[in-house]
């Protein structure tokens, strides 16, 4: 697994943005749309 350090800049804002500043009411959002992209994703490798 990758040090936090060497992802692109935008994943470690997001991941920055879910641990200080997101409401706990949209962390639910967040993850059903992290998820559905990996899901996405994954479908298209195959």
């Amino acid at each position: 697994m990758k040090n936090f350090d060497q992802y692109p800049k935008s994943v470690k804002k997001a991941v920055r943005y879910i641990k200080q500043d997101a409401p706990i009411n949209e962390l639910m959002e967040i993850k059903r749309l992290i998820e559905n992209a990996i899901r996405v994703r994954n479908q298209s490798t195959k």
